[in-house]
């Protein structure tokens, strides 16, 4: 585990997009091919995983990020995806309650650190709800209707901040999770993947933001899983040529990393950070 100076962290998190100053992760040291998606060509390619996530946690560093790596157990296959096991809101840390049985108990590693660092927390212990569903822009927290995500977790989570408004968004499940194929890059704008949303979805969220579209193509390559780290500039793979092209068009700073071998599990740079600090 990481021996990062902890006593400066403040839980903070009011969008997608703010400066990003403290996050965790976890290396995919256990990963296995058990993992895999169909749509992804080859096994992984463990040590080649590694080596690609060292590349971009050494990159998060470069821009003045701390990271903070939780250490990795081998019962966990998926734990590389640590935005699943929490999410930040205000000055607020929920501990999920995972939707999957193979992913259950990732989440008491990040417990753990956050016991011995004595930082607060919330754990949901009712009802299913997975942070790659949770969106947050300013007093809106979009929740996606997943396989991972219950209507009865987002409506607890409304209860459980009532000062904000907590807005369902149902999409296909077969995408996992809602940063699957929508993210938001600024008070503005935002990346999707239309296909995976039905017409009155894709009106409400087109009302709110300008919607960046991805492919086909580069959605099956995590095109929507970016992860913005503040002042319009943001990580992307480096193959998603689409996408990053008409993201530099709206003004965007795109720092490409590959990341090949994680996506074989359909989860890239959001997938792979839990924010905690964003000014």
């Amino acid at each position: 585990m990481s021996n990062e100076s902890i006593n400066s962290v403040e839980i903070a998190c009011q969008n997608e997009y703010d400066t990003l100053r403290k996050v965790i992760v976890c290396e995919p040291k256990f990963m296995t091919s058990a993992i895999q998606k169909h749509n992804q060509d080859g096994d992984i390619k463990i040590e080649q995983a590694i080596d690609q996530h060292h590349v971009f946690v050494a990159k998060m560093r470069a821009e003045g990020i701390d990271v903070i790596t939780l250490p990795p157990n081998k019962l966990y296959p998926e734990q590389v995806f640590t935005r699943d096991i929490g999410f930040t809101m205000g000055h607020q840390l929920f501990i999920s309650n995972m939707g999957s049985s193979s992913r259950q108990g990732e989440e008491m590693v990040l417990v753990k650190w956050l016991e011995k660092q004595r930082l607060p927390f919330q754990k949901i212990s009712k009802n299913h709800i997975e942070g790659g569903d949770v969106l947050i822009d300013s007093k809106t927290i979009f929740v996606g209707v997943s396989s991972r995500t219950s209507l009865q977790a987002i409506a607890q989570l409304q209860i459980e901040l009532p000062t904000y408004e907590v807005v369902p968004i149902p999409f296909n499940s077969k995408y996992l999770h809602l940063d699957c194929v929508f993210n938001i890059l600024s008070p503005t704008q935002a990346l999707i993947f239309p296909p995976a949303f039905n017409p009155e979805t894709l009106e409400f969220l087109s009302k709110r933001y300008q919607l960046i579209e991805v492919s086909e193509e580069e959605q099956n390559t995590a095109g929507t899983n970016v992860l913005s780290i503040g002042h319009k500039k943001l990580f992307s793979l480096a193959s998603n040529t689409q996408v990053n092209g008409n993201m530099r068009a709206n003004g965007y700073e795109v720092i490409e990393v590959d990341f090949s071998e994680i996506i074989k599990a359909e989860g890239a740079f959001r997938c792979c950070t839990l924010p905690i600090e964003r000014r």
